[in-house]
């Protein structure tokens, strides 16, 4: 099962095995195969009824794996007009309806929305600091029992309102599953 160059298969559910394309563009790094087998392990597969945020989309891979395993609906923000381009191609070619699809800085996103989340995926541009920027933030968009996949290019250091649950590493990423403080561990 190869893809092409700048294809990537959905891995799991109802778009099983379907390409979601994108473009070349600095930083961006579609989740491999295998690190989202490992993601979706980690979630239980099936994502029912989990309404999921996707910061930094990108590809849009980790939404549209989402939206494929049962997530009621997935809000995708990405701010590179190119790449967002692709989303919406790739979301119109899957007749994803269950997309919400926005054209902003993921930062204002957070500050502008005071929409709740069961699932937020987090993949933002290396060395930027990003953790320090968006984990305050991310507690006031998280349920109660809420998670957080984030990559990085380092291991997270426990946060004050954060617990590092799950933590693995694939090549030059490093990936792990949060919660709030106050949740149970899974």
């Amino acid at each position: 099962m190869k893809t092409g160059k700048n294809q990537v298969k959905i891995i799991g559910g109802q778009w099983k095995r379907k390409n979601v394309s994108f473009i070349d563009s600095p930083g961006l790094r579609p989740t491999p195969s295998r690190v989202r087998e490992t993601l979706f392990n980690w979630l239980d597969q099936d994502l029912t009824g989990k309404v999921c945020l996707d910061l930094f989309s990108g590809s849009g891979i980790i939404g549209f794996e989402s939206l494929s395993r049962g997530a009621s609906s997935v809000v995708m923000v990405e701010k590179s007009p190119q790449v967002f381009k692709m989303i919406q191609e790739n979301k119109k070619l899957l007749q994803a309806e269950k997309a919400q699809l926005h054209f902003m800085d993921a930062l204002l996103f957070l500050q502008h929305s005071n929409a709740k989340f069961d699932i937020i995926f987090c993949d933002p541009p290396f060395n930027e600091g990003w953790e320090d920027k968006l984990f305050p933030q991310l507690a006031n968009h998280l349920t109660k029992d809420g998670l957080i996949y984030f990559e990085s290019e380092s291991v997270l250091i426990e946060h004050s309102e954060f617990n590092v649950l799950k933590k693995r590493k694939a090549g030059n990423v490093f990936y792990h599953l949060v919660t709030l403080k106050n949740n149970e561990p899974i």
